[in-house]
């Protein structure tokens, strides 16, 4: 009943992974070194909100059981992400995707893989008071913060009042923009040094940005177009008829009030948040920088290297989508496109020194 997308429209530019053929017409973004995060006016940047907002991402109280934090599905020793194909949840409870790295989070116009928030402020909030992730209740956990006075005092002093979900929100989301990556071989070659890159390198690039594709929705500072594509990505074997992730999608499908979720057997994707037929099983672009250490990748976290995410796409994608076609690389430029992506978009390290938790 909802699969059936005949005679629509079809996004004349794709793609939610690297390396899309598209329908014609094509359009090859232009490629951006590293330039200034952007900050929203209602958020300004302050040293003390970073710093808050660094130690309630690594507080455990931020779930309702005392056991997570937002850094156990964000790691900062797994790129901040949790290194799995599911995202860690909540005891009894499983996760239905994939855990998106938080490095340059900051440039993305839309959250989640299905674009469900289009602020860090209220992306942060998400995660607490889902239940299958942190359970946390909002309310409760303004009250368990206001308790501890390092904290009430912190928030006094950045906003002249108490805690509150919302100034959480903030001052996470405030951290969450310090998480960069930048200065890699890629933005060093677009600022004019073309000896940046080596030779197999800049092979991979010229892939990259012609014969491959990648570029046609993998471009901007970012390396994503903020846009969603339905590509067939195949199922997770993991996740089929898995009683706790039916549940889990089934309870998602719930709160947005899809009205056939008790027979809902699939991830449906963007359409769960815009209920158009149009965005059946489409998922965002993801960020490309960083990417040789976001493994496993795609939205359900199917594909474990990168060579499989390379041949996903060199086949023309799933069976069915009418996004994509075969690209017909050759072993040795499928090579050289890996070897882009592993060497050219990977940036100074982040160096992160965790907090001392009141």
């Amino acid at each position: 009943m909802l699969r059936n997308k005949k005679n629509l429209w079809i996004p004349a530019f794709a793609g939610m992974t690297m390396l899309a053929l598209l329908l014609p017409p094509v359009f090859a973004g232009q490629l951006e070194p590293f330039k200034e995060v952007p900050i929203p006016a209602h958020n300004p940047q302050t040293p003390e909100k970073i710093e808050l907002g660094k130690k309630l991402f690594f507080d455990r109280r931020l779930s309702g059981d005392g056991t997570m934090s937002c850094a156990t599905c964000h790691d900062p020793e797994q790129a901040f992400t949790d290194g799995l194909d599911i995202a860690l949840s909540y005891p009894t409870t499983k996760n239905w995707r994939n855990s998106p790295t938080l490095i340059n989070v900051a440039f993305q116009k839309y959250l989640f893989h299905d674009g469900r928030t289009g602020t860090l402020e209220e992306q942060a909030l998400f995660p607490m008071m889902s239940a299958f992730e942190m359970n946390q209740n909002l309310d409760f956990l303004e009250e368990e913060i206001r308790q501890v006075p390092e904290y009430a005092e912190a928030f006094n002093k950045i906003f002249n009042g108490e805690p509150t979900k919302e100034r959480i929100g903030m001052v996470i989301a405030s951290f969450e923009r310090t998480l960069i990556s930048g200065n890699s071989l890629l933005d060093r070659y677009l600022n004019g040094d073309k000896k940046a890159l080596t030779e197999n390198a800049q092979k991979g690039l010229k892939i990259f940005t012609g014969k491959g594709k990648c570029a046609d929705c993998h471009f901007g500072v970012n390396l994503a177009d903020d846009k969603f594509y339905a590509l067939s990505v195949p199922e997770n074997p993991a996740l089929l008829n898995d009683p706790r992730v039916i549940s889990t999608m089934r309870f998602v499908a719930k709160v947005y009030k899809f009205k056939e979720y008790r027979t809902l057997n699939e991830d449906p994707g963007k359409f769960l948040i815009t209920r158009n037929m149009l965005h059946w099983k489409e998922f965002k672009t993801p960020v490309l920088r960083e990417i040789s250490k976001t493994a496993p990748y795609m939205h359900n976290g199917v594909f474990n290297t990168l060579d499989e995410v390379i041949e996903f796409f060199n086949q023309g994608g799933g069976k069915g989508n009418t996004v994509l076609k075969p690209l017909e690389l050759s072993a040795d430029e499928k090579k050289y496109l890996k070897t882009f992506l592993v060497e050219a978009l990977t940036g100074d390290e982040i160096i992160m020194k965790y907090p001392e938790l009141p």
